[in-house]
Protein backbone atom coordinates (compact mmCIF):
# COMPACT_ATOMS: atom_id res chain seq x y z
CA UNK A 1 0.00 0.00 0.00
CA UNK A 2 1.16 3.59 -0.86
CA UNK A 3 0.78 5.88 1.83
CA UNK A 4 0.26 9.95 1.11
CA UNK A 5 0.54 12.76 4.09
CA UNK A 6 -0.96 16.34 3.26
CA UNK A 7 -3.09 18.49 2.20
CA UNK A 8 -7.11 17.78 1.18
CA UNK A 9 -8.70 20.84 0.26
CA UNK A 10 -11.44 22.45 -1.81
CA UNK A 11 -10.10 23.69 -4.93
CA UNK A 12 -11.88 26.79 -6.57
CA UNK A 13 -11.06 27.28 -10.32
CA UNK A 14 -11.89 30.14 -11.98
CA UNK A 15 -11.26 31.40 -15.49
CA UNK A 16 -12.70 35.05 -15.69
CA UNK A 17 -14.28 36.23 -19.19
CA UNK A 18 -11.19 38.74 -19.04
CA UNK A 19 -9.51 41.40 -17.30
CA UNK A 20 -11.00 41.24 -13.26
CA UNK A 21 -12.67 44.78 -13.17
CA UNK A 22 -11.93 46.18 -9.53
CA UNK A 23 -14.95 47.49 -7.60
CA UNK A 24 -18.06 45.51 -9.96
CA UNK A 25 -18.66 42.12 -11.72
CA UNK A 26 -15.99 40.40 -14.01
CA UNK A 27 -17.98 37.06 -15.72
CA UNK A 28 -16.39 34.01 -15.28
CA UNK A 29 -16.51 29.98 -15.65
CA UNK A 30 -16.35 28.90 -12.31
CA UNK A 31 -15.56 25.19 -11.13
CA UNK A 32 -15.12 23.36 -7.48
CA UNK A 33 -12.89 20.41 -7.27
CA UNK A 34 -11.08 18.24 -4.96
CA UNK A 35 -7.68 19.18 -4.52
CA UNK A 36 -4.53 18.79 -2.20
CA UNK A 37 -1.10 17.44 -3.42
CA UNK A 38 -1.45 14.38 -1.51
CA UNK A 39 -4.60 13.60 -1.93
CA UNK A 40 -4.30 13.98 -5.78
CA UNK A 41 -1.26 11.23 -5.43
CA UNK A 42 -3.50 8.48 -3.08
CA UNK A 43 -6.31 9.05 -5.50
CA UNK A 44 -4.21 8.68 -8.80
CA UNK A 45 -3.18 5.48 -7.37
CA UNK A 46 -6.07 4.16 -5.93
CA UNK A 47 -7.47 4.75 -9.37
CA UNK A 48 -4.94 3.30 -11.60
CA UNK A 49 -5.63 -0.13 -9.08
CA UNK A 50 -3.06 0.41 -6.28
CA UNK A 51 -3.87 0.10 -2.82
CA UNK A 52 -3.15 3.68 -1.29
CA UNK A 53 -3.70 5.87 1.96
CA UNK A 54 -4.65 9.32 2.19
CA UNK A 55 -3.58 10.61 5.85
CA UNK A 56 -4.43 14.48 7.09
CA UNK A 57 -6.40 16.70 8.94
CA UNK A 58 -9.82 18.22 7.43
CA UNK A 59 -12.26 20.60 9.18
CA UNK A 60 -15.54 19.46 11.16
CA UNK A 61 -17.99 20.82 8.04
CA UNK A 62 -19.48 19.36 5.32
CA UNK A 63 -17.07 20.21 2.62
CA UNK A 64 -14.93 17.52 5.08
CA UNK A 65 -17.62 15.02 4.19
CA UNK A 66 -17.96 15.56 0.73
CA UNK A 67 -14.38 15.58 -0.31
CA UNK A 68 -13.52 12.40 2.01
CA UNK A 69 -16.23 10.30 0.43
CA UNK A 70 -14.86 11.22 -3.14
CA UNK A 71 -11.42 9.83 -1.87
CA UNK A 72 -13.12 6.74 -0.74
CA UNK A 73 -15.32 6.37 -3.81
CA UNK A 74 -12.02 6.27 -5.84
CA UNK A 75 -11.08 3.23 -3.27
CA UNK A 76 -9.05 5.19 -0.61
CA UNK A 77 -8.07 4.02 3.12
CA UNK A 78 -8.78 7.83 4.34
CA UNK A 79 -7.38 8.39 7.34
CA UNK A 80 -8.23 11.83 8.52
CA UNK A 81 -8.38 13.65 11.62
CA UNK A 82 -11.17 16.22 12.24
CA UNK A 83 -10.26 19.74 13.33
CA UNK A 84 -12.56 21.27 15.90
CA UNK A 85 -11.54 24.95 15.40
CA UNK A 86 -10.59 25.33 11.24
CA UNK A 87 -12.37 24.88 8.23
CA UNK A 88 -11.45 22.06 5.53
CA UNK A 89 -8.76 24.17 3.54
CA UNK A 90 -9.66 26.21 0.09
CA UNK A 91 -7.38 27.40 -1.97
CA UNK A 92 -8.73 29.90 -4.93
CA UNK A 93 -7.19 29.40 -8.88
CA UNK A 94 -7.21 32.26 -10.96
CA UNK A 95 -6.51 31.33 -14.34
CA UNK A 96 -5.67 33.94 -16.92
CA UNK A 97 -6.58 33.81 -20.46
CA UNK A 98 -3.12 33.20 -21.10
CA UNK A 99 -3.58 30.01 -18.78
CA UNK A 100 -1.09 31.74 -16.24
CA UNK A 101 -2.17 30.86 -12.78
CA UNK A 102 -2.43 32.76 -9.16
CA UNK A 103 -3.31 31.06 -5.90
CA UNK A 104 -5.03 32.10 -3.05
CA UNK A 105 -4.25 29.94 -0.53
CA UNK A 106 -6.26 29.28 2.88
CA UNK A 107 -5.06 25.37 4.04
CA UNK A 108 -7.28 25.81 6.83
CA UNK A 109 -7.13 22.41 9.23
CA UNK A 110 -4.82 20.86 6.52
CA UNK A 111 -1.63 21.90 8.99
CA UNK A 112 -3.30 20.95 12.08
CA UNK A 113 -2.54 17.09 11.88
CA UNK A 114 -0.65 16.08 15.19
CA UNK A 115 0.12 13.34 17.05
CA UNK A 116 1.27 10.64 14.55
CA UNK A 117 0.12 7.31 14.75
CA UNK A 118 2.46 3.96 14.17
CA UNK A 119 -0.82 2.29 12.92
CA UNK A 120 -0.64 5.13 9.75
CA UNK A 121 2.32 3.11 8.24
CA UNK A 122 0.88 -0.57 9.07
CA UNK A 123 0.26 -2.10 5.71
CA UNK A 124 2.48 0.55 4.16
CA UNK A 125 4.54 -0.18 1.52
CA UNK A 126 5.96 3.61 0.38
CA UNK A 127 5.34 7.22 1.72
CA UNK A 128 4.79 9.50 0.21
CA UNK A 129 4.84 13.28 1.48
CA UNK A 130 4.53 16.83 -0.55
CA UNK A 131 7.22 19.62 0.71
CA UNK A 132 4.15 21.21 1.48
CA UNK A 133 3.38 19.54 4.87
CA UNK A 134 6.88 20.24 5.89
CA UNK A 135 6.43 24.45 5.85
CA UNK A 136 4.08 24.78 8.78
CA UNK A 137 3.66 23.53 12.78
CA UNK A 138 2.20 20.99 13.73
CA UNK A 139 1.79 19.15 10.54
CA UNK A 140 5.57 19.50 9.59
CA UNK A 141 6.40 18.08 12.89
CA UNK A 142 3.67 15.29 12.34
CA UNK A 143 5.32 14.91 8.64
CA UNK A 144 9.21 15.01 9.67
CA UNK A 145 8.11 12.28 12.80
CA UNK A 146 6.19 9.73 10.46
CA UNK A 147 9.00 10.00 7.46
CA UNK A 148 11.22 8.93 10.62
CA UNK A 149 9.11 5.76 11.50
CA UNK A 150 9.05 4.76 8.08
CA UNK A 151 12.69 5.02 7.85
CA UNK A 152 12.84 2.81 11.00
CA UNK A 153 10.43 -0.10 9.10
CA UNK A 154 12.54 -0.07 6.15
CA UNK A 155 9.45 2.08 4.38
CA UNK A 156 10.68 3.89 1.05
CA UNK A 157 10.26 7.41 1.20
CA UNK A 158 9.90 9.77 -1.29
CA UNK A 159 9.42 13.76 -1.43
CA UNK A 160 7.82 15.71 -3.96
CA UNK A 161 9.92 19.52 -3.85
CA UNK A 162 6.57 20.74 -4.94
CA UNK A 163 6.67 24.36 -5.22
CA UNK A 164 9.03 27.22 -5.67
CA UNK A 165 7.09 29.27 -3.05
CA UNK A 166 7.27 26.53 -0.68
CA UNK A 167 10.54 26.30 -0.84
CA UNK A 168 11.14 29.73 -0.35
CA UNK A 169 9.30 29.63 2.36
CA UNK A 170 11.53 26.87 4.33
CA UNK A 171 14.51 27.88 3.14
CA UNK A 172 17.14 25.95 0.38
CA UNK A 173 19.60 25.61 3.33
CA UNK A 174 16.80 24.28 5.41
CA UNK A 175 15.54 21.76 2.38
CA UNK A 176 18.59 20.32 1.64
CA UNK A 177 19.16 19.84 5.74
CA UNK A 178 16.12 18.02 5.69
CA UNK A 179 16.74 15.52 2.79
CA UNK A 180 20.10 14.73 4.66
CA UNK A 181 18.57 13.75 7.25
CA UNK A 182 15.47 12.02 6.30
CA UNK A 183 17.51 10.13 3.01
CA UNK A 184 14.38 9.91 0.78
CA UNK A 185 14.81 6.76 -1.61
CA UNK A 186 13.24 9.76 -4.11
CA UNK A 187 13.20 13.24 -4.93
CA UNK A 188 11.01 14.64 -7.39
CA UNK A 189 11.41 17.86 -8.79
CA UNK A 190 10.11 19.95 -12.10
CA UNK A 191 13.34 22.48 -13.24
CA UNK A 192 12.08 25.63 -11.41
CA UNK A 193 12.23 23.73 -8.00
CA UNK A 194 15.61 22.13 -9.25
CA UNK A 195 17.01 25.41 -10.01
CA UNK A 196 16.04 27.41 -7.04
CA UNK A 197 17.88 24.06 -5.10
CA UNK A 198 20.69 24.11 -7.20
CA UNK A 199 20.06 20.49 -8.46
CA UNK A 200 21.47 18.78 -11.72
CA UNK A 201 22.37 15.73 -13.48
CA UNK A 202 26.35 16.84 -11.87
CA UNK A 203 24.07 18.18 -8.35
CA UNK A 204 21.78 15.13 -7.32
CA UNK A 205 19.90 16.05 -3.81
CA UNK A 206 22.27 14.76 -0.87
CA UNK A 207 20.55 12.11 1.23
CA UNK A 208 18.38 10.92 -1.72
CA UNK A 209 19.21 7.75 -3.27
CA UNK A 210 17.55 9.17 -6.71
CA UNK A 211 16.66 12.84 -7.84
CA UNK A 212 14.15 12.93 -10.79
CA UNK A 213 14.36 16.13 -12.68
CA UNK A 214 10.83 16.69 -15.08
CA UNK A 215 11.36 19.71 -17.11
CA UNK A 216 7.87 19.66 -19.12
CA UNK A 217 8.32 17.98 -22.41
CA UNK A 218 12.44 17.23 -22.38
CA UNK A 219 13.89 14.40 -20.81
CA UNK A 220 13.06 13.54 -17.46
CA UNK A 221 17.02 13.14 -15.73
CA UNK A 222 16.88 10.19 -12.98
CA UNK A 223 19.97 11.09 -11.11
CA UNK A 224 21.39 8.70 -8.57
CA UNK A 225 23.50 9.43 -5.79
CA UNK A 226 26.67 8.88 -7.09
CA UNK A 227 26.06 11.01 -9.77
CA UNK A 228 25.06 8.67 -12.62
CA UNK A 229 22.35 9.90 -15.01
CA UNK A 230 19.72 8.27 -17.31
CA UNK A 231 17.31 10.07 -19.64
CA UNK A 232 13.87 9.20 -19.97
CA UNK A 233 12.03 10.58 -23.00
CA UNK A 234 8.71 11.89 -22.71
CA UNK A 235 6.22 11.15 -25.36
CA UNK A 236 4.41 13.87 -26.99
CA UNK A 237 0.83 14.16 -25.44
CA UNK A 238 -1.72 14.01 -28.36
CA UNK A 239 -4.23 16.19 -26.94
CA UNK A 240 -4.11 18.40 -23.42
CA UNK A 241 -7.18 19.87 -22.47
CA UNK A 242 -5.97 21.62 -19.04
CA UNK A 243 -2.49 23.66 -20.01
CA UNK A 244 -2.89 25.24 -16.66
CA UNK A 245 -2.93 22.11 -14.33
CA UNK A 246 0.88 21.22 -14.29
CA UNK A 247 0.70 20.49 -10.53
CA UNK A 248 -2.19 17.48 -11.39
CA UNK A 249 0.63 16.26 -14.09
CA UNK A 250 3.33 15.91 -11.52
CA UNK A 251 1.01 14.51 -8.64
CA UNK A 252 0.05 12.06 -12.06
CA UNK A 253 4.44 11.39 -12.39
CA UNK A 254 4.59 10.42 -8.78
CA UNK A 255 1.94 8.18 -8.46
CA UNK A 256 2.81 6.17 -11.49
CA UNK A 257 6.49 5.83 -10.83
CA UNK A 258 5.31 4.62 -7.20
CA UNK A 259 3.10 2.23 -8.65
CA UNK A 260 5.91 1.03 -11.18
CA UNK A 261 8.76 0.75 -8.10
CA UNK A 262 6.27 -1.29 -6.47
CA UNK A 263 5.78 -3.75 -8.93
CA UNK A 264 10.06 -4.30 -9.13
CA UNK A 265 10.15 -1.60 -12.41
CA UNK A 266 13.22 -0.22 -12.99
CA UNK A 267 14.06 3.48 -12.23
CA UNK A 268 13.50 4.30 -16.04
CA UNK A 269 10.71 2.36 -16.23
CA UNK A 270 8.97 4.02 -13.49
CA UNK A 271 9.27 7.42 -15.03
CA UNK A 272 7.78 6.01 -18.34
CA UNK A 273 4.70 5.25 -16.25
CA UNK A 274 4.99 8.73 -14.45
CA UNK A 275 5.01 10.20 -17.96
CA UNK A 276 1.95 7.93 -19.16
CA UNK A 277 -0.07 8.68 -16.56
CA UNK A 278 0.52 12.65 -16.78
CA UNK A 279 -0.41 12.57 -20.02
CA UNK A 280 -3.90 11.13 -19.23
CA UNK A 281 -4.20 13.90 -16.23
CA UNK A 282 -3.24 16.43 -19.11
CA UNK A 283 -6.07 14.70 -21.37
CA UNK A 284 -9.04 16.02 -18.57
CA UNK A 285 -9.72 18.99 -16.65
CA UNK A 286 -8.53 19.15 -13.31
CA UNK A 287 -5.94 17.24 -11.23
CA UNK A 288 -7.52 13.63 -11.71
CA UNK A 289 -6.85 10.73 -13.79
CA UNK A 290 -10.42 9.98 -16.05
CA UNK A 291 -12.79 7.41 -14.57
CA UNK A 292 -11.55 4.83 -16.89
CA UNK A 293 -8.60 4.72 -15.79
CA UNK A 294 -9.89 2.73 -12.61
CA UNK A 295 -8.22 -0.89 -13.00
CA UNK A 296 -11.10 -3.34 -11.55
CA UNK A 297 -8.53 -5.76 -11.22
CA UNK A 298 -5.53 -4.52 -7.97
CA UNK A 299 -3.93 -8.10 -8.24
CA UNK A 300 -0.33 -6.87 -9.29
CA UNK A 301 -0.94 -5.22 -6.36
CA UNK A 302 1.44 -6.91 -3.83
CA UNK A 303 0.22 -7.86 -0.54
CA UNK A 304 1.12 -5.79 2.45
Amino acid sequence: MIATLGDLVDDIVVWPSGPVQPGTDTPARVQRRRGGSAANVASMVARRGGASRFIGCVGADVRADQLTDELRLDGVDVRVDRHPHAATGSIVVLVSPDGERSFLTDRGASTGLMAPRTSWLDGVTALHIPIYSFTVEPLSVTAVALAVMANERGVPLSIDASSVAALIDLGTDAVHAMLGALRPAVLFANHDEATLLRLGPDRPAAGAGLTALRNGSQPTLIVDADGGVTRVEVPPVDHVVDTTDTTGAGDAFAAGWLLARQRGAAPADAAAEGHALAAQVLGVPGADLPIDALVADRSEDPAP
